[in-house]
C-alpha cells in the first residue's frame, strides 16, 4: 500500500524495505491498525505542516504487532521469530545519530529535531517514511530500539493497541492529574476510550466524565472505568454543567460561554467542536492536555486566554520515571496489557479486521464508527 504526495493511495506491489545498518531487523506484520491521523492523510484532512518531515512514496502503518523473520548482525536485543510491537518513532538512536537532540537527550524521542537525517529518509514515524515500509505491508524493517516482545498472556489484538495506549499513559502522565480531580475526557474513539483506561489505571481517585458520540462509545467508555458518560448534544451541556458545578451562559450564537467546569480535560478527538467542548469546560487556571491529533480548524481561543488555562501538547511517547528509573511509556503500556485483565477488556476495541485487498471497506468502516460501530479497525495478515 503506497501514498503519493497529494494524499492519493493505492494499492500496489513495492520492492523490500532494504535493511539500513546492521542494527536493524525485518518484521512480518500480523495485525496492524488504522489510526486516526492514517484517516485523516487520506482524506485530506490533515495539516500540511508535518509533511516537511514526510518522505515519499511510504508505506502506511504504525499501529503494529508481529514476529522478527531477519535480524542485522548487530542486533542483541530481539531475536527471529519474537513476537513483537513496534514504537514507530524514528528518533536519533534508530536514525544511527551519535549526538542525541535535546528532546531524544531528555527522553521526549517522538519529538527529535532530527528526522530528516542519518541513516534513513525523512519521517517522523515509520509510516511517513519512504525507507522503512510500513504496518499495511507484509514487510517492514525498524531498528532493535523500536521493538518491544510481547509477553506471551497479551493477545494480538491487545498488543495492536500497545502504540495508541502509549500515546494515552504519556498524555495523562504529562498532565500531573490532581487527586481526586475531575477530569473531562473528550472523544469516543480509541484515544479517548483508552486514555480513560490510563486515567484509571494511573489516577485511580479522579472522577472520569466522557463525553462520547455514539451508543456503542459510550457503553464502552463506562466499562473502561468513565464514571458518567455524557452525549455531544445540547443535553449533553447541561449534563456538563451539573457534573462540574459549571454555570452557562447563553451567547447570541453557538454554544454558550462557561463559568467553572474542570480541573483537567483532555481533548481526544482532534475535531474543532471536540477542541471548544475541552476549552469551554475547562475552569480558570486548569489544564488542558490534547492528545487527539487537531484537524485545521478556526476555533475560538478567548477561553484559553480569559480562564488562563495551561494547555499542554502530548505527542506519541516518552521515558517517563516510575519512582526507581525511566522507562517507556511503551514499556508501561504492555504492563498494563498484562495485568488484572486490561488485555482482554481493551482487546474488544478491536472490532472489525479485513485483509489489505479489502481495504477500501476497512477505511469505509473506520471513517463511518456511528454505522458500523468500529472503535479500532485492523488489517489481518494472519
Amino acid at each position: 500500500m503506497v501514498t503519493a504526495p497529494g494524499g492519493f493511495l493505492r494499492l500496489t506491489q513495492v520492492p523490500e524495505p532494504r535493511i539500513p545498518s546492521p542494527s536493524w531487523v525485518r518484521v512480518r506484520p500480523s495485525l496492524s491498525g488504522i489510526c486516526g491521523s492514517d484517516l485523516a492523510t487520506i482524506s485530506g484532512k490533515i495539516s500540511i505542516y508535518l509533511s516537511a518531515f514526510t518522505s515519499f512514496p511510504f508505506v502506511p502503518g504504525h499501529e503494529v504487532v508481529g514476529h522478527v523473520i531477519e535480524t542485522g548482525a548487530n542486533v542483541s536485543r530481539v531475536d527471529v521469530g519474537d513476537r513483537v510491537v513496534l514504537e514507530p518513532a524514528l528518533g536519533c538512536s534508530v536514525r544511527g545519530l551519535p549526538d542525541l537532540c535535546r528532546p531524544c537527550q531528555d527522553g521526549y524521542y517522538a519529538t527529535c529535531e532530527r528526522v530528516t537525517e542519518g541513516d534513513i529518509a525523512a519521517g517522523i514515524q515509520t509510516g511517513y517514511c519512504r525507507d522503512t515500509g510500513g504496518g499495511w505491508g507484509p514487510e517492514l524493517v525498524a531498528h532493535e530500539n523500536q521493538l518491544h516482545r510481547v509477553p506471551d498472556d497479551v493477545s494480538n489484538e491487545a498488543a495492536v493497541l500497545t502504540e495508541p495506549l502509549s500515546c494515552a499513559i504519556h498524555g495523562v502522565i504529562e498532565a500531573s492529574i490532581p487527586e481526586r480531580a475531575r477530569v473531562l475526557v473528550v472523544g469516543g474513539g480509541t484515544i479517548g476510550l483508552l486514555t480513560i483506561a490510563a486515567l484509571r489505571v494511573i489516577s485511580p481517585s479522579c472522577t472520569i466524565v466522557a463525553i462520547a458520540k455514539y451508543p456503542h462509545q459510550m457503553e464502552l467508555a463506562r466499562t473502561l472505568g468513565a464514571d458518567h458518560v455524557v452525549g455531544s448534544g445540547n443535553d449533553g451541556q447541561q449534563q456538563l454543567a451539573d457534573l462540574s458545578g459549571g454555570a452557562r451562559y447563553p451567547l447570541p450564537l453557538g454554544n454558550p460561554a462557561v463559568q467553572g467546569g474542570f480541573e483537567v480535560s483532555i481533548e481526544c478527538s482532534g475535531s474543532a467542536s471536540g477542541m471548544e467542548d475541552a476549552l469551554r469546560w475547562t475552569r480558570s487556571q486548569g489544564q488542558l492536555v490534547i492528545i487527539g491529533m487537531p484537524v485545521v480548524s478556526n476555533v475560538d481561543l478567548t477561553p484559553l486566554w480569559y480562564q488562563e488555562l495551561r494547555v499542554y501538547g502530548a505527542y506519541a511517547y516518552s521515558l517517563e520515571s516510575n519512582g526507581k528509573d525511566r522507562v517507556k511509556t511503551f514499556s508501561l503500556a504492555l504492563d498494563i496489557l498484562s495485568e488484572d485483565g486490561w488485555g482482554d477488556r481493551l482487546a474488544a476495541l478491536v472490532r472489525h479486521r479485513f485483509q489489505l485487498k479489502q481495504h477500501r471497506s476497512a477505511f469505509a468502516t473506520a471513517m463511518r464508527p456511528g454505522r458500523s460501530g468500529a472503535v479500532k479497525t485492523v488489517f489481518d495478515f494472519t
